[in-house]
């Protein structure tokens, strides 16, 4: 990819993290209802995010590679305070930021347990929007489920598709070689 043409490409990534949740809290807001949202899908989006950017912390990555997680986080505890507010479950807030903070604590107790919660990261947000997906499926309305929220965070994705084309290539190469080691053997 091009330098200017990659640049912006990270630019509107950037600029599409900083207002991601945004329509979605203006959905929810509009509405007084979080009808369509499910608070376990939240829980588990903030906890993936709350991991990565404590790993990124802990690892002293550069500021500028991670620089939209607070951004996202920050408007994700808001909507998830809001969801929980129009859910009448707005009391349990307090408990889940204590168990947040409680869980940021003790990801760097030990060094293998921030590796390893880094490792399950990709899992737990995956699951995040398989429970959403749960949720729509069971209700069969999207209620104040923003489309364009959802849209943007696709968009976010969309660089990682590359990484994940050459990933199944990697892999396709490796068992290959690993195919005609074994035929060549048994000649």
């Amino acid at each position: 990819m091009a330098p200017g043409l990659l640049d912006l490409v990270h630019l509107t990534t950037w600029a599409a993290c900083a207002v991601i949740k945004l329509p979605q809290l203006v959905a929810v807001l509009r509405a007084g209802s979080a009808w369509g949202l499910s608070v376990t899908s939240l829980l588990l989006e903030l906890g993936g995010l709350l991991v990565f950017l404590r790993y990124q912390i802990y690892y002293d990555y550069p500021l500028e590679t991670y620089l939209e997680y607070p951004i996202i986080i920050a408007q994700d505890a808001i909507l998830l305070y809001c969801v929980m507010h129009f859910s009448g479950k707005a009391k349990r807030a307090l408990f889940y930021a204590v168990v947040f903070l409680g869980v940021w604590y003790m990801l760097t107790l030990q060094k293998w347990i921030i590796d390893l919660s880094m490792n399950l990261c990709t899992f737990i947000s995956a699951a995040s929007k398989l429970v959403q997906l749960q949720h729509l499926w069971q209700t069969e309305d999207s209620g104040q489920a923003s489309a364009l929220t959802w849209g943007m965070g696709a968009y976010t994705c969309a660089i990682l598709i590359r990484f994940i084309v050459m990933l199944i290539l990697n892999i396709w190469v490796t068992v290959t070689i690993l195919h005609y080691r074994k035929t060549r053997k048994t000649d």
